[in-house]
C-alpha cells in the first residue's frame, strides 16, 4: 500500500481507550500516533500491551498551536456531524492523519476548521474512540490495500489475489510523478 497514515486524539477523557486506539494503530501499521492537549502514558492506560510509543513515533502536542504534520499530510477529523462525509463514501488520502475527539466531547471547532476532511461513521450515536479509530483504519486498509475480490456467494472460495504486473515508467504532465 502506498503512502502512510497516523492517528491521534484531541483531549483525553479515558486513557485506557487511547491505549487501545494506539495499540490498534500499531497493529494496522500506523507510521506515528499523536495527542493534542492530552496527558497520556502507557502505564496509566494499562491497555497498550504493544507499548506503541516505544515502537513507532509518538508526538505529544501541548495545544493546537503546537500541532504540526508533515508536508503533504492531510488531516482527517472523525466526527459525528451531519455535514461530514460518510466513511463508506470517503476516498482516503494517500498520506493522512486521522484525529478523534475525547470520548466525552467532540473535536474542538478550531481543530475541525483545520481538518482537510471531516468523516463520520454512519452510526446512530457515537461509539467508543478506540472502536471508531479501528473502524476507520480497517476501512483504509480494505479500500487502499491490494486484496482479492470477495466471492459472489458465501459458498464460493475467495478469489486469488491478482499477480502484480510491473509496467514501464509513467510520465505525467507538468513534471509531476
Amino acid at each position: 500500500m502506498r503512502g502512510y497514515f497516523a492517528i491521534g486524539v484531541e483531549g483525553l477523557s479515558k486513557p485506557m481507550n487511547a491505549g487501545n486506539l494506539f495499540r490498534t494503530a500499531h497493529a494496522f501499521g500506523a507510521s506515528f500516533v499523536f495527542t493534542i492537549n492530552a496527558t497520556y502514558s502507557v502505564r496509566a492506560a494499562r491497555s497498550d500491551t504493544s507499548a506503541t510509543p516505544k515502537n513507532i513515533p509518538w508526538y505529544d502536542h501541548d495545544n493546537l498551536d503546537d500541532f504540526t504534520l508533515p508536508e503533504g499530510c492531510r488531516l482527517v477529523g472523525i466526527e459525528l456531524l451531519d455535514e461530514a462525509t460518510d466513511l463508506p463514501s470517503f476516498r482516503h488520502p494517500t498520506n493522512a492523519a486521522y484525529v478523534l475527539g475525547a470520548e466525552r466531547s467532540s473535536l474542538s471547532p478550531a481543530l475541525t476548521e483545520r481538518c482537510d476532511h471531516v468523516v463520520r461513521i454512519p452510526t446512530s450515536f457515537c461509539v467508543n474512540v478506540a472502536t471508531a479509530g479501528a473502524i476507520v483504519m480497517y476501512d483504509r486498509l480494505i479500500s487502499m490495500g491490494r486484496f482479492a475480490e470477495r466471492p459472489i456467494g458465501t459458498m464460493a472460495p475467495p478469489e486469488e489475489r491478482p499477480e502484480h504486473v510491473h509496467g514501464g515508467p509513467v510520465f505525467r504532465k507538468n513534471g509531476e510523478q
